[in-house]
């Protein structure tokens, strides 16, 4: 549906996109994430037509998109902030593509009705824009994107100004109607909650290059390099050597799981992997700050910092814990 040959887009001296290769399938769900400035708002626009590209090619359904303008690549574009119109009424707003394309108005008040029932708001047609809460206006945002059948459905950020309960709960209800329509999407966004909730496959993004790609579960399990780590909140990550069924590391000697390649190599110990033991056990540390996170407590360590040496202890009340097992690293 969608392939991007080599794409680059400069501002002066700053590259915001650098050679991007990219391509997402008829009926895929793809999210583009990355920290601020890694250009994945600049790649979307460049797909839409509103950013023309330096160099490379965008190419949908195998049609090069150089020259053609906006409103004739057959996208759909939801924007964070909903762009919604503020004269009109609910129904006008969804209705707004399909009449600019000049759908006959009995065929657009159907589009209209099913649209709305779909997002969860039924016969919501004559409400007022301004009576909307954020959720609501979030639906009505992506019924009008919906409306024209757009062959590829472009989000940016499509969730970032909800609060983070509602965000939750929308993003499994868009996976679920994306599903059901068979929509082609791609979205952006910072948040990896969100872009693993939704997509099959998520691309990470840093400095205007693909870090990574691949399904949410092979980029969650195996991060392609510690930029990608830690970006996905893991700063666990260290050199080491790998010998038979361990790696020395600057915490000691930590068991790696069997079919690991031998030699230097770089470990990322999970928190979620560390068990808390006899003190006689495991690696040494000491904890000396706690943080409550909801369904986990964050520790933070300083047996040891990982050049090796003594970390600073500046409380005096510490608690010294040793660790059963080591696959994911201790959270310091």
């Amino acid at each position: 549906m969608l392939r991007l040959d080599g794409v680059s887009v400069r501002f002066g001296a700053r590259t915001a996109l650098d050679a991007v290769d990219l391509a997402v399938a008829e009926h895929e769900i793809v999210c583009v994430l990355g920290p601020s400035g890694s250009g994945k708002s600049t790649l979307l626009r460049v797909v839409a037509g509103l950013q023309p590209a330096d160099e490379g090619r965008v190419l949908l359904a195998g049609a090069d998109q150089a020259g053609v303008p906006v409103h004739r690549r057959g996208v759909g574009l939801m924007f964070q902030d909903h762009q919604l119109f503020p004269q009109r009424d609910v129904g006008g707003n969804v209705a707004f593509g399909l009449r600019m394309r000049g759908t006959a108005r009995a065929e657009r008040a159907a589009r209209v009705a099913e649209l709305l029932d779909l997002v969860g708001l039924p016969g919501a047609e004559r409400r007022a824009v301004a009576a909307l809460s954020g959720g609501e206006q979030q639906r009505v945002a992506l019924a009008r994107a919906l409306a024209p059948s757009p062959r590829l459905l472009m989000l940016d950020e499509p969730l970032g100004q909800l609060d983070r309960g509602l965000r939750e709960r929308l993003v499994t209800e868009l996976r679920a109607l994306f599903g059901r329509l068979g929509t082609t999407v791609l979205a952006v966004t910072h948040d990896q909650g969100e872009a693993f909730a939704l997509a099959d496959r998520v691309v990470v993004m840093r400095d205007g290059r693909v870090a990574q790609a691949g399904t949410p579960r092979e980029v969650w399990q195996r991060p392609a390099s510690p930029f990608v780590a830690r970006f996905l909140g893991f700063d666990n990550v260290v050199e080491g050597a790998v010998g038979g069924g361990a790696a020395e590391t600057p915490w000691g000697r930590v068991p790696v799981p069997a079919g690991t390649p031998q030699g230097a190599a770089r470990l990322l110990v999970r928190p979620g992997g560390v068990r808390i033991g006899d003190p006689g056990e495991g690696l040494r540390c000491t904890v000396e700050a706690r943080t409550f996170r909801g369904h986990r407590v964050a520790c933070g360590g300083a047996g040891l910092r990982a050049d090796g040496r003594a970390a600073p202890r500046p409380w005096r009340r510490s608690a010294r814990c040793g660790t059963r097992r080591t696959r994911a690293r201790w959270w310091a």
